[in-house]
């Protein structure tokens, strides 16, 4: 009985032997296996997320107001050419020499705000000094703040800046009858366009005669 009982021990021993042996050759294969590993999942993720973050990065528009809209970016405030006081400045010299220019002539500035500096051609109207009530009037033209000269060699009664632009100016000369008072011109009015081609003033139209104009 107790030889039976040895032979089964025995027995058990050398199946659990077997079976260590079995599990120890299983985990050797795995180890030694020449197939590259699974990435795994969340290393695969972090380095997607890493370049992803690179690339934007480098490729992410500026941020609103930077360039557009909002508080400029200090490269556009740079690119203003000069301070607005300037171009006031500028301006109000330039009104300065055309009206030295009209007083010069012996003629007195009837209104500065017939001037705009900001046009190519400027005009002023002037009243002749010791003029009878003043009806001794000339137009005084400017290309820029170069004085070109008057509307016509001789004055009229009255004259008024009637509309103007860039390159041209029209003016009002009120016509006189014959028995018509300096104060009442009678016979309408006629409009003349000046305008400047190549640095050039020229009328449009024909300029009422001296007798007409008084």
């Amino acid at each position: 009985m107790f030889g039976s009982q040895r032979a089964r021990v025995m027995f058990a021993a050398v199946l659990a032997a077997a079976l260590l042996a079995s599990c120890g050759s299983s985990s050797t294969k795995v180890v030694t296996s020449k197939s590259p590993p699974t990435p795994i999942a969340g290393s695969a993720s972090t380095v997607s997320t890493g370049s992803a973050a690179v690339s934007a990065a480098s490729s992410s528009p500026a941020p609103s107001g930077a360039g557009s809209g909002g508080t400029p970016a200090q490269g556009a405030a740079r690119t203003e050419s000069a301070p607005a006081y300037a171009h006031e400045e500028s301006s109000s010299g330039a009104l300065a020499k055309a009206l030295e220019a009209v007083r010069a002539h012996g003629y007195t500035p009837s209104s500065s705000s017939d001037y705009h500096p900001e046009q190519t051609l400027r005009v002023l109207v002037g009243t002749r000094n010791g003029s009878g009530e003043g009806h001794a009037q000339q137009a005084f033209f400017f290309l820029g703040e170069r004085y070109l000269g008057t509307d016509s060699s001789q004055p009229s009664g009255a004259l008024h800046v009637i509309s103007q632009g860039d390159t041209e100016v029209t003016l009002g000369y009120p016509i006189y009858r014959g028995g018509d008072s300096l104060c009442c011109p009678s016979g309408g009015e006629a409009h003349v366009t000046f305008q400047l081609n190549n640095g050039t003033l020229a009328p449009a139209q024909s300029i009422p005669p001296v007798s007409e104009r008084r």
